[in-house]
C-alpha cells in the first residue's frame, strides 16, 4: 500500500501580493505549530506575481527547509518545513 499523507494547502486565488504575503506567513506559522512537515501553496499561474512573492517568501523564511514548483501543477508550490 502506498504511503499517502494529506498535506494542508493554502489557496491564494483572488489575493493581492501584500495580503497574500501576510496570509502566507500566518499559514506557515500555523503549520509549524501543528508540526506539519509539508504544505502546498496554490498561487495559480497567471502573470506570476503571486508565484514570485511565494518563492521569495519561502527562500527567506527560517522555517522552510526546501521548496519547489509542483511538477504536475505549475500553479502550486510544495514546501517542506523544519520541524523541531
Amino acid at each position: 500500500m502506498k504511503n499517502t499523507t494529506i498535506k494542508p494547502s493554502f489557496d491564494m486565488h483572488g489575493m493581492d501580493k501584500e495580503y497574500g504575503h501576510l496570509a502566507l506567513l500566518e499559514f506557515i506559522r500555523d503549520a509549524k505549530k501543528m508540526k506539519v512537515k509539508e504544505i502546498i501553496i496554490i498561487h495559480g499561474v497567471g502573470k506570476g506575481i503571486l508565484r514570485k512573492m511565494v518563492i521569495d517568501t519561502l527562500r527567506k523564511h527560517k522555517d522552510i527547509e526546501e521548496y519547489h514548483i509542483d511538477f504536475y501543477n505549475p500553479g502550486s508550490t510544495i514546501a517542506k518545513l523544519k520541524i523541531d
